[in-house]
């Protein structure tokens, strides 16, 4: 198991990225929260399986059709176990 959190800035707010985030994580098995940020940029905090955080990534730099990627930090946390699903923080 690894645990990361994920800044995505670009085109994200208003363009249906968190339920984007959301349906990804649910195909790749990956547990957490989404949330848009003040400054415009989406945060996800994902557990998951290592290859499945790969494939979820990918996806997450991909993004819906509407959305327009321009970066992707990448931060390693501590596993925590305390995500039971994944859902949307508002």
């Amino acid at each position: 198991m690894v645990a990361r959190r994920f800044i995505i800035s670009g085109s994200v707010q208003g363009v249906g990225y968190r339920f984007f985030a959301m349906r990804a994580a649910a195909r790749h098995q990956v547990l957490g929260t989404v949330r848009n940020l003040p400054d415009g940029q989406v945060e996800v905090i994902a557990e998951g399986d290592r290859d499945a955080m790969d494939h979820f990534k990918n996806d997450l730099a991909t993004g819906p059709m509407m959305a327009e990627i321009t970066g992707l930090e990448e931060t390693d946390l501590q596993v925590t176990g305390r995500y039971r699903d994944f859902r949307i923080d508002h």
